[in-house]
């Protein structure tokens, strides 16, 4: 029998539509359509839009299941995965019938998309990689299944009050989430403290405190197919509610203590951690998402096959950084003390299931935790653990007898610093296959943080260079843009992305070239209405837009970046008839709440702006903006907009980047240092098409080696020195002169450890080119088709290819 809801074509009628948004919003909301705001609206859109994805969904899991396939099961403390709505649309080509649909009930669909909260599961990169490869998984018919934690509160909502970061909680779930479904019977305990118990060779976990994990499942689509896959969430509940005792003695506060202590795991986002009680809660927020992940995941296999022995055939986990690496000691502590499973035995699972993904070489981003807290916290862990490292100190030891250094080098457990287990060195030992992330990250991995572990597994390193998913980073991202392509080659770059390459010859045509830059400035106008509405500042459409937006870290360099401003605004101060290039600087990114430089170049920011934009002889020739409260969201308005895309860190620090790919295929053109993948985009994309600056990876490392002087170069650079001595003078903080003293000292006296000053001239001359060229609008807009034609290698679908192929060994379900 069929149901009314079931999507049987990318085309229902609108009058079933409207029936439906009516029905919801009566009979799941409870409203009456005469008094229902919009956000009750919305949710009843949300509702009758997901009626329409769980058919799919449900045909989906009865395929994986009817075919026995292998899956592979994606870890990760961070999912950003946007606004859901606009993408299940485009997914489910519905777009226009719900816009008709709405329009009849006297409602705005556009207006109702923007009311949506982002989700506020993630905060930088990780988190968007992570949701651009579940986008790729479903959209490929791959079985996958992605888990995380369901925060109830985001990293924190970022306001600027006086020109300082202001965190505020960012509770996306004010109104609910309708996408999800709460699954009530599926739940694990998870267990913290307590101690071992040990009886003969057996070990018992005993006298431990109980958290209950609860699962909540989204639906994620894939485009224009039946297929879809899984995000699980685990949201935390004390496994008792309240003390009844102590309640009925008039002592309310203690009664539900025990509960909000257990449900403060899956409270907030990235708690701060420059505090024990921080850097705990984070600890047993890793545990608490991999014990149930895993817990679930031999439930599921369990079920469908009734036997451990296959485990290493059925399902592939991979972890995304070392956030989730606890779930090697508690896969180990599950088959073993579980499960029955012989030491060995569960070794040889744990290193055939998992693999790993590295995302830095920084040691100060490298996590480790003490061994005084794992034992205080996960007892039996920390045991497995150094059973793990003995075993496998013991097989090189075996296999490299005279190299002294070598155990201590690439132990476990850290001894030299205050005894710390390195999660990284866990997951590498525990995992088949470890990959970076770009060529050039993949290959520095190999030959300086694991250069060791590279000698013990000559097969265990690969590179999976990041990509994007083009649906949301160009089509939902970039109508005006996905409109002209559409026209120029049809629609199916969506799923293919080399596709783009067709439209290289139409880079010298006239009339496809001013199509290009009427998309671009129609995208343009958009950003400027939001910074004027927003932040009251006005930004002229014709300018150019110069963007940098991601984290606030020292190693992204934003501060490199504001120095070439103010020589840009000393310039125009000093010769204010030169006519020049009118250039808007565009800042967005937040900084972790513990890192006071971060804040304080986010503070100078604006103190530059401010000082900017209200100066007489700035008029329309430079602004400067910081956009508060960047998201997904936010990124899909000022990613389309930007004429220039800052990827300026320091040579050998960032992974790979993705804002460098979502720019450049928006027909941003980049102006870069030779680091991530940036390295690849040159390849594809040409020189001549991209503004490369700044010293290499080994000229960095031969820098550092042989003594680099900031000061020096201070003292040599004219224009250098006055912007610096502006900054440490207080002519951007007339109010407090000595604000930014410590940032001066930081770049000048003490050592420039990112090298900002190196790097500081060869990005200053670079800019006068970018100007050069943008005085050339066509050329300009030629450059920029180049670079959109030439990033096709870039798609997340070609990334999850290539795990699947060469990590994961899934192949696609048959629908």
């Amino acid at each position: 029998m069929n149901s009314p809801f079931i999507y049987n074509s990318p085309t229902l009628s609108v009058d079933a539509l409207k029936h439906s948004i009516a029905y919801k919003l009566m009979f799941s909301i409870g409203k009456d359509p005469s008094i229902a705001n919009k956000h009750e609206w919305l949710n009843a859109t949300l509702l009758a839009v997901r009626d329409r994805m769980v058919e799919r969904w449900l045909r989906s899991n009865r395929a994986q299941l009817s075919q026995d396939v292998r899956q592979v099961y994606y870890l990760s403390m961070e999912f950003l995965l946007g606004r859901t709505l606009s993408n299940a649309l485009l997914a489910m080509g519905l777009y226009d019938d719900l816009k008709q649909a709405l329009d009849d009930m006297g409602l705005d669909l556009d207006e109702l998309i923007e009311e949506e909260n982002d989700p506020g599961l993630g905060n930088g990169g990780l988190g968007r990689l992570a949701a651009c490869f579940l986008d790729s998984l479903a959209t490929m018919a791959l079985p996958g299944r992605g888990y995380g934690i369901r925060y109830e509160y985001g990293m924190f909502a970022q306001k600027i009050v006086n020109g300082q970061q202001a965190e505020s909680p960012d509770y996306w779930l004010e109104y609910g989430n309708a996408w999800e479904f709460p699954r009530h019977s599926t739940r694990y305990t998870v267990r913290f403290g307590g101690r071992v118990q040990q009886e003969g060779s057996k070990a018992r976990w005993v006298e431990t405190e109980e958290i209950i994990a609860s699962a909540c499942d989204q639906i994620i689509p894939g485009y224009d197919t039946d297929a879809t896959n899984t995000l699980r969430l685990w949201g935390a509940q004390a496994s008792s509610e309240i003390n009844l005792g102590k309640f009925n003695q008039g002592d309310y506060f203690a009664a539900v203590e025990d509960k909000n202590h257990s449900e403060n795991v899956s409270r907030v986002l990235y708690p701060d951690d420059s505090t024990y009680s921080g850097r705990e809660l984070r600890l047993r927020q890793e545990y608490f998402l991999v014990s149930a992940t895993v817990q679930d995941i031999l439930s599921r296999h369990w079920m469908m096959h009734n036997t451990y022995d296959n485990l290493a055939d059925k399902f592939a986990i991979h972890l995304n950084d070392t956030h989730p690496v606890l779930a090697i000691p508690e896969l180990m502590r599950l088959l073993i003390d579980e499960h029955k499973f012989k030491w060995l035995d569960a070794w040889q699972v744990v290193t055939s299931v998992f693999s790993y993904t590295n995302h830095t070489l920084m040691q100060e981003a490298l996590e480790t935790w003490p061994v005084e807290m794992l034992g205080k916290i996960l007892p039996r862990h920390l045991q497995l653990i150094f059973e793990i490292n003995e075993h496998f100190l013991e097989e090189v030891q075996k296999k490299f007898p005279k190299d002294n250094g070598l155990l201590s080098r690439v132990s476990i457990i850290d001894e030299t610093n205050g005894r710390r287990v390195r999660m990284a060195w866990l997951a590498v030992v525990a995992s088949h296959k470890v990959n970076g992330v770009s060529e050039l990250h993949s290959d520095l991995m190999v030959h300086s943080l694991f250069a060791d572990f590279a000698r013990i597994y000559t097969d265990r390193f690969c590179n999976k260079t990041n990509g994007v998913t083009p649906r949301r980073w160009l089509a939902l991202a970039n109508p005006s843009l996905s409109k002209v392509l559409d026209d120029a080659i049809g629609k199916n770059w969506r799923t293919n992305l080399s596709q783009l390459e067709d439209i290289k010859p139409q880079a010298d045509f006239p009339a496809f070239v001013q199509k290009v830059r009427k998309a671009k400035l129609a995208n343009k106008q958009r950003l400027a209405e939001y910074v004027a509405e927003h932040l009251d500042v006005v930004i002229d459409p014709e300018a150019l837009f110069d963007v940098q937006i991601k984290r606030i870290h020292e190693y992204k360099r934003q501060l490199l970046n504001l120095l070439h401003i103010i020589t840009l605004y000393n310039r125009i101060k000093d010769e204010p008839k030169v006519k020049r290039v009118p250039r808007v600087a565009i800042f967005a990114g937040k900084a972790a709440s513990a890192y006071y430089m971060a804040k304080h170049i986010i503070n100078l920011i604006n103190d530059v702006a401010a000082v900017i934009n209200h100066d007489p002889d700035m008029h329309d020739k430079l602004k400067v903006v910081f956009i508060p409260n960047y998201s997904v969201s936010l990124a899909q308005v000022i990613i389309p907009a930007a004429d220039l895309s800052e990827q300026i860190s320091l040579a050998g620090t960032e992974a790979s980047g993705t804002s460098n790919m979502k720019f450049a295929l928006n027909g941003a053109l980049t102006i870069g240092t030779l680091d991530g993948a940036n390295v690849e985009m040159l390849e594809h994309i040409g020189e001549e098409n991209m503004f490369i600056f700044g010293n290499t990876t080994e000229q960095v490392e031969a820098l550092r080696k042989n003594g680099y002087n900031p000061r020096e170069i201070y003292e040599k650079d004219e224009e250098l020195r006055r912007v610096l001595t502006q900054i440490a003078t207080g002519v951007f903080s007339p109010n407090d002169p000595r604000r930014y003293g410590d940032l001066f000292d930081s770049l000048v006296n003490f050592g420039d450890h990112w090298q900002l000053l190196a790097d500081y001239r060869s990005y200053v001359d670079t800019h006068d080119r970018v100007d050069e060229l943008y005085r050339n609008p066509d050329e300009w807009a030629r450059r920029s088709i180049i670079n959109i034609a030439n990033m096709g290698n870039f798609s997340s679908d070609r990334t999850i290819q290539e795990y699947a192929d060469d990590i994961w060994d899934i192949k696609p379900i048959r629908l």
